[in-house]
């Protein structure tokens, strides 16, 4: 048995006020699901930057301060992905969705709980959410 390829990935938990923004997936590993923004690192690219231009292409949006929260490995297809979880809050504007991203919009956690999202998602926003140390 041989050891699957692992890549870096990331993604992008953009609070703002009460709530996170996600994303419909339009492509694999999350079809169907809602996520935080996120994808592949490029060759030479570091984690903070490959998080802000997901979070960019995907949403049309920037971020703050940007803080490494949690790592997670994800099954993909034919790669396996240690995705770096970012957190920051919401430097203005509305979300657009674009690249694999179907739909953007900011849910409060009530709202995540009711929607298809992953485990890892909910638990991310669970931990996220339930702190009332919100700057805006």
């Amino acid at each position: 048995m041989h050891a699957r390829p692992v890549r870096p990935a990331v993604s992008v938990a953009l609070r703002r006020g009460d709530r996170l923004l996600l994303v419909l997936r339009a492509r694999p590993p999350s079809r169907g699901y809602y996520a935080f923004p996120g994808g592949h690192v490029e060759e030479g690219e570091t984690l903070e930057a490959a998080a802000r231009r997901e979070l960019a292409e995907e949403t049309g949006l920037e971020a703050l301060a940007l803080a490494p929260l949690v790592m997670l490995r994800v099954d993909g297809d034919a790669v396996d992905y240690d995705l770096q979880v970012f957190s920051g809050f919401h430097a203005g504007g509305e979300a657009v969705a674009a690249d694999d991203a179907e739909t953007a919009a900011f849910y409060t956690l009530e709202e995540m709980e009711r929607m298809p999202v992953l485990e890892s998602v909910l638990a991310v926003g669970r931990t996220l959410l339930g702190d009332s140390n919100d700057p805006g």
